[in-house]
């Protein structure tokens, strides 16, 4: 892969996303964790309206270990999958009392010894909370525009970590997860992406196929059921005695 289009890629990116930042609302690394658990399957303005009342609730791991399961899954019910996201906050949280007196670990390590938490998860917590670059987080809007760009070739979050971290700059794994996380809610989505206004688009191996796809003659469908007359004859011929 060249190093130029890398290089252009990322300076595009920063272009485009200079004010890019995480959507998630949190003020200390306990409430980016359990934000981030609720954004799973929900979206993070659903999660923000949530956390809005629930940080004010609960505001250390204890609170969110020894709480009522039911209410914890009552405060938390819009953001779907409850009772599951109940568990797992109590979960991480008694571990976090139990080993860490309460706190948030800043090592990806102890943060993926946590029960429910993958490297995804730690990432965002290290980067978004700690200011830590131990890796790039890879939801699926990094994993469809990573592939799409080219930048890899895998469906596995891991492996697909593994190939950006080896063409980004260290200093930039924060950053450049975050605008790609904006520049496939913005411009290339999973349906209809808007690939001929895309600024990647020089760069893009699938929007310039996609933009050659488009400027193909529009009447080639016509010319091809035109070729076919008999088909219209069958459509429109009576029938006997109508």
């Amino acid at each position: 892969m060249s190093d130029d289009r890398v290089h252009r890629i990322l300076e595009k990116l920063a272009g485009e996303y200079a004010g890019a930042r995480c959507a998630l609302v949190f003020s200390n690394p306990l409430e980016c964790l359990v934000a981030t658990v609720l954004s799973a399957q929900c979206t993070d303005a659903r999660v923000n309206v949530v956390t809005r009342d629930l940080f004010g609730k609960y505001r250390t791991a204890h609170d969110y270990a020894e709480a009522d399961r039911a209410r914890l899954e009552s405060d938390i019910r819009s953001t779907g999958f409850y009772r599951n996201k109940a568990k797992a906050i109590q979960g991480l949280c008694a571990a976090l009392v139990a080993g860490h007196g309460g706190n948030v670990p800043a090592s990806m390590e102890a943060l993926t010894a946590l029960p429910g938490v993958g490297r995804k998860t730690a990432n965002l917590v290290l980067g978004e909370a700690f200011g830590i670059a131990s890796g790039i987080v890879v939801d699926t809007h990094v994993q469809r525009v990573a592939n799409r760009l080219g930048l890899t070739r895998h469906d596995d979050p891991v492996k697909i970590e593994q190939d950006l971290m080896a063409i980004v700059p260290r200093e930039e794994w924060i950053l450049f997860g975050t605008r790609l996380i904006a520049h496939g809610r913005r411009i290339c989505q999973a349906r209809n992406p808007a690939c001929r206004t895309c600024p990647l688009l020089p760069d893009c191996p699938f929007g310039r196929k996609g933009a050659r796809m488009v400027t193909k003659p529009a009447g080639r469908r016509r010319n091809a059921a035109a070729a076919r007359p008999g088909e219209r004859k069958r459509l429109t011929r009576r029938r006997p005695g109508s």
